[in-house]
């Protein structure tokens, strides 16, 4: 379809929402067509799959801009800008790390934290990986203008 999923989350027990981010392929901004595009496409297979059961609410949007970290690119496109990780399992006795993404390959994300120091974390540990909203962030994700 053209797009690139970013995150599935289920949240919520009594009617769960399943919560589904997406990116255009092309790199471009999501807009609230493509979502209503992926939504109604969704729809139709979970109809079919029946995969939650009883009542649960369906919502697609975009990552945004202080989007989570959740595949290798992900790390490698943004690197340069703040991030907090949370591991499911210690590194060096530490469980949540801060610091600038320097990128990721198949195995690990790596962050250079305040002290100078870099760290290497587990991808498949990882719990949650967010970027953090600052000016660099919102100048880097901005569109820039088209010219005539």
């Amino acid at each position: 379809m053209g797009f690139e999923l970013v995150c599935v989350a289920v949240l919520g027990q009594q009617r769960p929402t399943v919560q589904v981010m997406a990116d255009r392929a092309d790199g471009g901004l999501i807009s609230v067509e493509d979502c209503e595009q992926i939504s109604r496409y969704l729809s139709t297979v979970f109809d079919v799959e029946d995969p939650i059961p009883g009542t649960w609410n369906l919502e697609v949007s975009s990552a945004g801009i202080d989007r989570p970290l959740t595949r290798p690119k992900d790390w490698i496109r943004f690197a340069g800008h703040l991030a907090r990780v949370e591991l499911r399992f210690p590194v060096n006795g530490r469980k949540r790390f801060s610091g600038i993404v320097l990128g990721a390959d198949d195995k690990f994300g790596k962050l250079r934290l305040d002290d100078g120091t870099e760290a290497e974390l587990p991808l498949h540990d990882i719990s949650r990986a967010k970027l953090v909203l600052t000016d660099a962030l919102i100048a880097f994700t901005t569109p820039s203008p088209t010219t005539n």
